[in-house]
């Protein structure tokens, strides 16, 4: 029977909620371009990477930019962002992810996030859990974005543990796509996620015993 060996985290929706910080960030820059934005648009960015979501904005609006006019309104909105989650605190951490992360640990079974987010590490620094975690695999490692698996290949391949020998944990449809694309046991948080080989309504039902009996 194959044993877990790594368990790969993605972060907003699954450590943190900073979904709200998004969401402000991208409507503010979509107004200034001059499309309209709301929340049920904005569900279809969760877990894209943030020249993907730009590009969904775009096409949404009907409008097209250069690739310079892209990457300067890329680096606008995560100017936004990053401005709102200066305040995070580990009071921000989801309930109940704390103590899973700490059960994992004590276990001795592996650990890495595999986050869209190009500021996941001044999140886990903010959230203090850095200890927790013993690799990071962000958008700034990877070529292509989630539902690519190539971000939890990456994880899995930094941990030196095998796909088969992987749990990776999302809240967003196209994580868990990357997560079945790359061979892997998929942990869906939070609604009825297509492909999730196990469905948790919030991360307090995370425990490594069910874990473990449904792997």
């Amino acid at each position: 029977m194959t044993e877990i060996k790594g368990i790969l985290f993605d972060l907003d929706g699954v450590i943190t909620d900073t979904a709200e910080y998004h969401y402000e960030a991208w409507k503010k820059l979509a107004e200034d371009i001059g499309i309209s934005f709301d929340r049920d648009f904005n569900e279809k960015l969760k877990g894209v990477g943030r020249m993907e979501s730009l590009d969904l904005i775009l096409e949404h609006g009907g409008k097209e930019l250069s690739g310079a006019d892209k990457e300067y309104y890329a680096s606008k909105k995560n100017d936004h962002y990053r401005t709102m989650i200066s305040n995070i605190t580990p009071n921000d951490l989801l309930p109940g992810i704390l103590k899973f992360m700490e059960e994992i640990k004590l276990a001795g079974i592996k650990t890495a996030l595999a986050s869209s987010s190009k500021n996941a590490q001044p999140v886990i620094e903010r959230l203090e859990i850095t200890h927790l975690l013993d690799e990071v695999v962000d958008a700034t490692k990877v070529e292509r974005g989630k539902p690519d698996p190539e971000i939890f290949l990456k994880a899995a391949e930094q941990l030196n543990v095998s796909a088969a020998g992987c749990v990776g944990i999302e809240d967003a449809q196209a994580g868990v796509e990357a997560i079945k694309s790359a061979d892997m046991f998929a942990v869906g948080v939070g609604q009825s996620l297509k492909k999730a080989d196990w469905i948790v309504q919030d991360t307090t039902e995370l425990n490594l015993k069910d874990l473990r009996e449904r792997f």
